[in-house]
């Protein structure tokens, strides 16, 4: 069964890959989803086997790599986390599929566009389900790979292509620590697979690495080093700048890239390697403060962003900070709650977002939207349901999971704990304001799109509402109905040895019993941020114009999202490219083609050129240049003899 669920998108992806001109786009859409379609619904059934009846297991494929003391298994874990994992990449990943036949109908690459969303979802199976760090790391760069080739799927545009070569460079400086991280370990513990890691890792405690010139705590530099490919993977602060731009992509891999796939690889990440970072307090801090300071900062830079795919993309970087700040403080399952349920109403916006755009033929500026309600009513009611869930409205998944994060920050007792709480409190308020003016700039008010573009716009066919219709689902219910499993009484026993906590889990405890304002603190930032979006965009549009014209530098500092893109355009882009100039153009042109091919070859070309002139086939010629030799041979002689 594990196999199946892992190995039937590789299957999907070489039918649409390599057989796509004989099945048709067609039959490539109806294997691929068909057959992700069944790898969802086998996850669930693991979901229950492995979770609720305790049946883990190690499924071991074949030998991978044997060399010296490096033995690596090709090897299936399946526990508790890797059954959160499956259901979640499989179940959204089929979503989008199926969401896609209806997004892409008139594209016409469309078995290679359904061949790379399976080999990505096959990638990203891989990683979940990996049993050590050789096999988790070829499913790392699998998903790095493959988002690559989704975000410049339409090469023809050069900003689709410069989008996924910056999200492909971007990963390159994370995925380099994360690699210095695995060969840490590798060479501290002698082996890559988890059991030995984690049976070995309390003897790391107290052991030091030299580097950089001096000797660190070793757990804390391997901890960071892993982090530090978690930071690009899933976007985190400094490391943010290339999830914006891959919107250039089609808005179905907008959906399975940023909701609920690679940009988690990551959270989960941290959460599979928890029995390190439990013991690596300092590098739990730092988690902590990249995640507080994700999640405030794509939030503001959410506040006036006007493409409605870049709004929830500010909004899917924030949210993962918030899972980063409960992995920091401890609550490990608390962060996979939220990244569970977020993957439900992220995915939910992005493809409501992805009708709207089809809609209107693919405007993406909610400032030539409005009034879209009575035109695209299913796609507004779906919008309302993610944007309810995403705020935190009560007893949506949003509601349970979110505000779990921040209580845990305000139970949390690392350095950067009171710090987290207060910057996610703030981050709530500001994602809620953010949410409701994409809703109500989109949909309501004044129509300000071409009229002729509105009079074409049309509801999604059902190929692409049934899949938002399941997503709303999940967004209502998922979070009341797995509270359990992941912040209350049945958390150990689902997750029993997946995850660790040295303090038997007792963040979760703590967090239960915090003062009454800590618990609904989140709601009433909701409330707040809903109130002034109300205010601004429904009752008195013309405030946010006025306070845009009266505070323009910082209306221009967040729209221009902090000014990182020019900064490392700056500091890194332009030396580089000057660098990479001068090597081109003085060493390689210059000095290496002018003393080479331009130099000595050219000038022993010539020469040769000349020479052959002799060479003109004629025997009295051969005849007459060897007597001159013999002439000039005897004459030689004469002159040093008589000397």
């Amino acid at each position: 069964m594990y196999q199946a669920i892992v190995f039937l998108p590789l299957l999907g992806c070489l039918i649409a890959g390599l057989f796509g001109r004989f099945v048709g786009a067609r039959g490539a859409e109806i294997v691929t989803s068909a057959l992700l379609l069944v790898s969802a619904a086998l996850s669930w059934f693991a979901f229950v086997d492995v979770g609720f009846l305790g049946h883990e297991a190690r499924v071991k494929l074949f030998t991978w790599i044997a060399s010296g003391g490096l033995k690596v298994d090709w090897a299936l874990r399946i526990d508790g986390l890797t059954a959160v994992m499956l259901v979640v990449v499989t179940t959204v990943s089929a979503l989008v599929h199926v969401y896609s036949i209806g997004y892409m109908r008139e594209d016409p690459h469309r078995p290679r566009f359904f061949s790379y969303l399976s080999l990505f979802t096959f990638a990203m199976l891989m990683l979940v389900s990996s049993d050590n760090l050789v096999q988790l790391f070829f499913g790392w760069e699998g998903v790095g790979l493959m988002s690559y080739l989704l975000i410049g799927f339409w090469y023809q545009k050069p900003e689709a292509n410069a989008a996924a070569i910056k999200a492909f460079v971007v990963n390159r400086v994370g995925d380099f620590g994360f690699a210095l991280g695995i060969f840490a370990v590798f060479a501290l513990v002698g082996s890559v697979g988890f059991e030995t890691i984690f049976a070995e890792a309390k003897s790391l405690t107290g052991k030091t690495i030299h580097i950089l010139g001096g000797d660190f705590d070793a757990l804390t530099v391997i901890c960071l080093l892993l982090f530090l490919g978690a930071m690009g993977k899933s976007a985190q602060f400094l490391l943010h700048t290339w999830l914006p731009d891959a919107m250039e992509g089609p808005t179905p891999v907008s959906a399975l890239i940023h909701a609920a796939t690679m940009v988690t690889a990551g959270v989960f990440m941290v959460a599979r390697l928890s029995p390190l970072f439990e013991l690596a307090p300092t590098a739990l801090a730092f988690v902590t403060f990249i995640g507080a300071t994700t999640a405030f900062f794509a939030a503001t830079v959410g506040l006036v962003q006007n493409d409605i795919k870049r709004i929830v993309a500010y909004s899917t970087c924030s949210q993962l900070g918030y899972m980063f700040v409960a992995m920091g403080v401890g609550a490990y399952s608390v962060g996979m709650f939220h990244l569970f349920t977020h993957a439900f109403f992220k995915a939910l916006l992005f493809l409501g977002a992805g009708s709207v755009i089809t809609a209107l033929h693919h405007e993406q500026d909610i400032r030539r939207m409005g009034g879209l309600r009575p035109v695209l009513p299913i796609t507004y009611a779906m919008m309302v349901i993610g944007t309810l869930s995403l705020t935190g409205f009560p007893l949506t998944a949003g509601f349970f999971s979110k505000d779990a994060i921040i209580e845990a920050a305000y139970a949390g007792h690392n350095a950067f704990a009171a710090y987290a709480f207060w910057l996610t409190l703030i981050a709530a308020g500001l994602t809620a304001f953010y949410s409701w003016r994409l809703v109500f700039v989109a949909f309501h008010g004044r129509s300000r799109a071409d009229h002729h573009v509105l009079e074409h716009a049309h509801e999604s066919p059902p190929v692409m509402t049934v899949p938002l219709g399941v997503l709303a689902l999940g967004a209502i219910v998922a979070g009341f109905a797995a509270k359990g499993i992941f912040a209350g009484e049945g958390m150990e026993q689902f997750f029993r040895e997946s995850i660790f906590s040295k303090d038997g889990h007792r963040i979760i405890e703590e967090m239960h019993h915090g003062p009454f304002w800590v618990t609904w603190a989140p709601t009433l930032m909701m409330v707040v941020g809903f109130a002034v979006a109300y205010w601004f965009y429904i009752h008195d549009p013309a405030i946010p114009r006025e306070l845009a014209r009266r505070n323009d530098i910082l209306y221009r500092f967040l729209l221009n999202k902090w000014y990182f893109d020019e900064i490392y355009d700056f500091l890194l882009v332009r030396p580089v490219k000057w660098l990479g100039y001068t090597l081109w153009k003085r060493g390689d042109g210059w000095l290496i083609d002018g003393f080479g091919p331009d130099g000595v070859a050219a000038r022993v070309l010539d020469v040769t050129k000349n020479v052959i002139r002799l060479q003109t086939g004629y025997l009295y010629h051969y005849a007459f240049v060897m007597l001159v030799g013999v002439a000039a041979l005897v004459s030689w002689f004469l002159v040093r003899g008589g000397g």
